[in-house]
């Protein structure tokens, strides 16, 4: 038993010393690549402002704690879609799909995709339009894996694919997630540690960057020579959470979960999340969640309350349904509403 907690502390320490070699600098608040990667995922972990990483499950742990991924609601697989209009009426779609394999592990594959609508082209000649549009293109791909080690210990890792692109220009990027989440046994208490969106820095390139000038000495009329602009490179938001939950099972069909996390972000302060989650007989849910930073001058858009509401109706014994919903309050934006269906089959 005291082996068993030794190698947990030890694994908690590592993930803490690699976030800590490879974190960005915190001078460099709002300037991180692919934050895109920070959008949340999912009405049930959002309601309860990100704080329930330690017992986060499924597919919507992919964003939280991929360790939870093993854990499905269904026998075999699950799918989800999720739907939110992000703030300026960006709309965030996300549909994942897994399907857990015996003796094997869980396998999932995910996409997040911004839409920006239609964005008018204007130039210094044509500063009220030029007539013409274009709509960025962001894209996140994932494969995830997670197993149970024991019956208490699951991990679970993700592989990303990030691809950007404005009209000509284009960044791709690589970012790589682990999660791992132990069980007491008995307790109702679970504990969780997950490393976020580590990877090398992306860059923009593209033809637009590409300009031509006359070489300097040259007599009139000498052929123009192409420069390309070389653009800055920029890290990934690495983050590192450590997150607590404990289920008060307050009879056999009420239940309330209490969650906390903290998470150490790399481009922005630090965060103290807290959620409460009542559900009734595993068919009703209800969530309120709550985030703190440690800045009081922090300008970020996303801080404060946020709750929702889920259902998850079981029709048969190879097959569920769950509709979840959650509203997060912003500062100086309209409140986002989340939208999220999961089939469990």
């Amino acid at each position: 038993m005291r082996n068993k907690y030794l190698n947990i502390f030890v694994i908690i320490l590592l993930f803490s010393s690699v976030a800590g070699v490879f974190a960005g600098p915190k001078n460099k608040y709002g300037l991180s690549a692919a934050t895109e990667l920070l959008i949340p995922v999912g009405s049930k972990a959002t309601a309860l402002a990100g704080s329930n990483m330690a017992t986060v499950t499924g597919l919507e742990a992919i964003y939280w704690n991929p360790s939870g991924l093993s854990s499905l609601s269904g026998k075999t697989g699950e799918a989800m879609f999720s739907n939110q209009i992000y703030i300026a009426d960006i709309g965030v779609n996300y549909f994942a799909g897994a399907y857990q394999m015996p003796n094997v592990g869980t396998f999932a594959l995910s996409l997040k995709a911004l839409n920006f609508g239609d964005i008018e082209i204007t130039t210094v000649g044509s500063p009220n339009g030029t007539g013409e549009v274009y709509s960025p293109t962001f894209l996140i791909t994932g494969l995830s894996y997670a197993r149970d080690m024991t019956d208490r210990i699951s991990f679970g890792t993700t592989a990303k694919i990030i691809y950007n692109k404005i009209t000509s220009e284009t960044a791709t990027g690589l970012a790589f997630d682990f999660g791992l989440n132990y069980k007491v046994t008995g307790s109702g208490l679970s504990f969780g540690v997950a490393l976020m969106n580590l990877g090398p820095s992306m860059t923009f390139t593209g033809q637009d960057l590409e300009q031509f000038y006359q070489p300097n000495g040259t007599i009139s009329g000498t052929p123009s020579e192409p420069r390309m602009t070389e653009l800055a490179d920029f890290e990934l938001p690495t983050a590192l959470s450590l997150g607590l939950s404990y289920d008060f099972r307050l009879d056999k069909t009420n239940s309330l979960l209490v969650h906390g996390t903290f998470q150490n972000n790399s481009f922005s302060t630090d965060d103290y999340n807290l959620g409460l989650e009542y559900s009734y007989n595993k068919l009703v849910y209800l969530r309120a969640g709550y985030q703190i930073t440690d800045d009081p001058y922090d300008q970020r858009v996303f801080t404060g309350g946020s709750f929702g509401a889920g259902f998850n109706y079981n029709a048969s014994a190879s097959f569920n349904i769950g509709f979840d919903y959650a509203y997060r309050v912003t500062e100086n934006f309209d409140a986002n509403q989340y939208f999220t269906i999961l089939l469990g089959f």
